[in-house]
């Protein structure tokens, strides 16, 4: 009797231990996390995902900071909420299709956010890092377009960053260059970036992130970080794969060189009345920004960030041997830009194109001709599309597939979007998928995008370009069940996935002309 009382105890205790053991991993909390700086606490957004916001990743670039590369996050004490975004960059004007979530604009916009799969059952989640577009003068990490929580819900980190933009991101001055250790100025905003890939990789394993599993990705301006970060040696290690959505660094506008930059700036400190740099910092960041209002900012081969123009670092393949994923879409451009809103007739389009291309124009009518008015329309969309964003994509696409060991894939997006709300039916005028219109499918976040009517066929084509891409974040492959087989480039026949309600991988068509007019741009 004694001995079953022992071992009926002994049963109950064993009982006890594992129950409280069970409860304690249920009862986790999921929302607090600690980082290498310090601890943060986000929110339970769903059955499937939390979220992280507003997490500082460097120090605020204020006062002193103004214009200096940016400086790790020191640590801190106690717990830091991360459930609110943190300030976007100060910018000049906003697109018309950016909603910000973030409560205001401030200098102090260096942070990033998070979400992440409840559940991760033990194993490291792959990741991946988007930069948000908005030509380096606007944008904000925190636009529902770039939410992370569909992302997160397939099985994967999404994060979302701030940069500085325009004045406060890519100024570059004798000055700035003369107080660097480097010698150099200008591109801070890149280097932001990179300093947000730095913090990843330190700490997304507290997440239950695999530091070794990250990929890059953005659109636009965001492309073009991406194609930026591949070829700058400040990235080497800091992510495995990369995906870029209309843009890229090698096009009709690439970095200039430290000094045309320094001369941009040293117009722009005059203009201001500031004979030093120490009376430009003190100047207020609206006042700042009031004043920049006629200047343009641009990336620069700085000796720094970029040792040598984009272009000759892909072409000799001193870029980072990475997968690419990449594409543009099939309307980036109106075809007013070429025709000045007048009418798409034959007389219209040679005179815009004269306009435009001066000496050149020639050469460009002759790869994009039109003699008959119902062909203006389209070649002046593709003339227009190709001049903006999609030849720079097809020039990355083209030289890191011959100069790079992993496979290259391709795509075209052409899912034109149906009719604004209250509109009725689609418009004529749009000759395809208009630029930026391919992040919400991407991401799956048609949902958060009141403004149009969605059908069927759009979620449809959201469902498997979002598939495409979280496939390739998991294994550097987009292709996976159930999807359109997608071939890498350097396959024997070239082909290029279309994107739309009906995906299909079919063999490159246009690769001729971007080829002549690559030849006709870099002679």
């Amino acid at each position: 009797m004694i001995k079953i009382k022992k071992y009926t105890t002994l049963l109950l205790l064993l009982f006890s231990v594992s129950h409280a053991f069970a409860q304690s991993k249920i009862t986790k909390d999921e929302t607090l996390v600690t980082l290498k700086e310090g601890k943060i606490k986000g929110a339970i957004l769903s059955s499937s995902v939390v979220a992280f916001k507003g997490i500082p990743y460097a120090e605020a670039p204020i006062g002193e900071l103004r214009w200096r590369s940016p400086v790790p996050k020191k640590n801190w004490n106690g717990i830091k909420n991360a459930v609110a975004f943190g300030s976007r960059s100060p910018q000049r004007n906003s697109y018309d299709d950016m909603v910000f979530r973030s409560d205001e604009e401030s200098e102090d916009c260096l942070y990033l956010n998070i979400w992440k799969p409840r559940v991760a059952d033990g194993k490291s989640l792959p990741v991946v890092v988007y930069f948000h577009g908005g030509g380096f003068s606007s944008g904000d990490g925190s636009e529902p377009r770039y939410d992370g929580e569909s992302m997160a819900s397939k099985g994967v980190i999404f994060i979302t960053i701030n940069y500085r933009l325009s004045v406060f991101g890519f100024l570059a001055h004798t000055s700035l260059s003369k107080e660097s250790k480097r010698g150099s100025s200008g591109n801070y905003g890149l280097q932001d970036q990179n300093e947000a890939l730095r913090w990843v990789k330190r700490n997304i394993s507290a997440f239950g992130g695999n530091s070794d599993q990250i990929t890059i990705a953005g659109e636009s301006a965001g492309s073009m970080s991406v194609s930026a970060q591949m070829c700058s040696p400040l990235s080497k290690g800091l992510f495995q794969g990369a995906i870029g959505q209309s843009g890229s660094v090698l096009g009709f506008e690439p970095p200039v060189s430290l000094a045309n930059a320094e001369k941009i700036g040293a117009e722009f400190a005059k203009a201001c009345g500031a004979n030093s740099i120490d009376e430009l910092r003190k100047i207020p960041t609206k006042e700042l920004l009031k004043r920049s209002k006629d200047y343009w900012f641009p990336l620069t081969i700085d000796g720094y960030f970029f040792k040598e123009q984009p272009l000759i670092t892909y072409s000799y393949g001193r870029q980072m041997d990475v997968p690419l994923l990449a594409g543009w879409n099939s309307a980036e451009r109106s075809r007013n830009t070429i025709l000045s809103n007048q009418k798409p007739t034959v007389e219209n389009y040679k005179a815009g194109v004269e306009k435009l291309f001066m000496s050149k124009s020639k050469e460009i009518l002759s790869l994009y001709p039109a003699t008959a008015d119902e062909q203006v329309a389209q070649l002046a969309t593709d003339l227009s599309s190709d001049r903006f964003i999609s030849y720079s994509t097809w020039k990355w696409i083209d030289v890191h597939s011959k100069t790079n060991g992993y496979p290259v894939y391709r795509y075209l997006f052409s899912r034109k979007r149906p009719a604004f709300i209250g509109q009725g039916s689609h418009n004529a005028d749009v000759m395809g998928a208009v630029h930026a219109s391919d992040i919400e499918y991407a991401l799956g976040n048609l949902n958060l995008n009141k403004s149009y009517n969605w059908e069927s066929e759009d979620f449809e084509t959201s469902k498997v370009f979002q598939s495409y891409l979280v496939n390739f974040i998991k294994s550097g492959n987009p292709n996976g069940d159930g999807l359109p087989r997608w071939f890498g480039l350097q396959s024997s026949i070239p082909k290029v996935m279309i994107i739309d309600n009906d995906s299909k991988s079919i063999p490159e068509k246009n690769g001729k002309r971007y080829m002549q007019l690559d030849g006709i741009l870099n002679p």
